[in-house]
């Protein structure tokens, strides 16, 4: 006689185990929800800390001309010191850059033409701080009364500021000098450019390097005009080191191989002359001493002593690029008439990746 087997048990087991299961997966799937969630509010919180920006401007007469030195802050609300570029503008025209250092704080200098101006710093915001802009800071600068220049740049390649390079690549600016009183110029005014600041393994040239200014040179350059109807302008290039681009491979001097040749050439040289000179009438010691000063020679010309020898049996150095960081460069203007010199400079940013 056959047993009954209770199949509702074991259905309402399977069922229980089976709900057990996908409330699980809900609950997990919820917390890896939740999760995700909270990280993406916690970078977007990250990404939204606002910046107060303070400007301090300092001014002192160079030469007839009003220097202006910019002491720029940028605090987090989050307590720690913001990094990134600020930039000094006086309305829509760009004065100076400069890179925060590590509190946050930067002194870019530059000149003033004469006359009021109104001064803000604006700090352009990194991965976790918010852009934000300085009160402005009223400024009055002294005309001068021997005529002058203004010195400004515009990036052309790449088209912004600050100029980001990759090692190994370079860029363009457009220098422009932007005469002041210059109508009382008797003869004309030559300026010479330069850069100063500059990172190990780059580089900055000018052309022209020096510009002219005359008494009927123009302020201004309205668009389409002719370059004779401009301001004196200057092409400038940044150029940076990457692997190999240095130049091509050269056969290195040996700094250690040389010195040691030497030393172990010349007692030599000397002893086995002493040696001939004393036994002139000995002439199978001379021939002896000249056999041996030929080995001498042909040895330390096909080993490491040799310069060439490095080269051709290791390669060329290694080429190192321009380390990665942020830089702020020295742009400078420097015209003399003999007596005094002028000088206006202005700086940028230049980061290399």
């Amino acid at each position: 006689m056959g047993t009954n087997h209770d199949f509702s048990g074991e259905l309402e087991q399977v069922y229980v185990e089976s709900m057990k299961r996908r409330a699980w997966r809900l609950l997990t799937g919820a917390g890896a929800g939740f999760s995700v969630a909270m990280a993406l509010l916690s970078t977007a919180s990250a990404q939204e800390v606002s910046t107060a920006t303070t400007l301090q401007v300092q001014t002192r007469n160079q030469g007839g001309q009003t220097q202006a030195t910019a002491s720029v802050s940028v605090a987090g609300a989050d307590g720690l010191p913001a990094k990134g570029i600020v930039s000094i503008e006086d309305g829509d025209r760009l004065l100076a850059q400069a890179a925060l250092n590590s509190s946050g704080q930067a002194q870019p200098v530059f000149m003033l033409p004469g006359g009021d101006h109104s001064l803000r710093a604006v700090y352009t915001g990194d991965a976790t701080h918010q852009s934000s802009t300085s009160p402005a800071t009223e400024v009055q600068a002294d005309a001068g009364a021997t005529p002058s220049f203004q010195v400004s740049v515009a990036p052309v390649s790449p088209a912004t500021l600050p100029i980001v390079l990759t090692a190994g690549q370079s860029g363009s600016l457009t220098v422009t000098l932007t005469p002041e009183d210059n109508a009382a110029l008797t003869s004309p005014m030559f300026v010479t450019l330069s850069c100063s600041n500059l990172p190990s393994l780059v580089t900055c040239s000018f052309a022209p390097e020096n510009l002219e200014i005359l008494s009927t040179t123009p302020t201004s350059c309205p668009a389409g005009s002719p370059a004779a109807a401009c301001p004196p302008m200057s092409s400038m290039v940044i150029t940076t080191d990457g692997p190999g681009t240095s130049g091509g491979p050269q056969p290195p001097q040996s700094r250690t191989g040389t010195p040691l040749g030497l030393s172990l050439l010349l007692p030599g040289v000397l002893g086995l002359g002493g040696l001939a000179w004393g036994a002139r009438r000995r002439r199978w010691l001379q021939r002896l001493a000249l056999m041996v000063l030929v080995g001498l020679v042909a040895t330390f010309g096909t080993t490491a002593c040799n310069p060439l020898y490095r080269y051709y049996n290791h390669g060329p150095e290694p080429q190192v690029p321009t380390p990665s960081g942020t830089y702020t460069l020295q742009v400078t203007a420097q015209s003399s008439n003999g007596v005094t010199a002028i000088t206006n400079s202005t700086s940028i940013v230049l980061t290399v990746n």
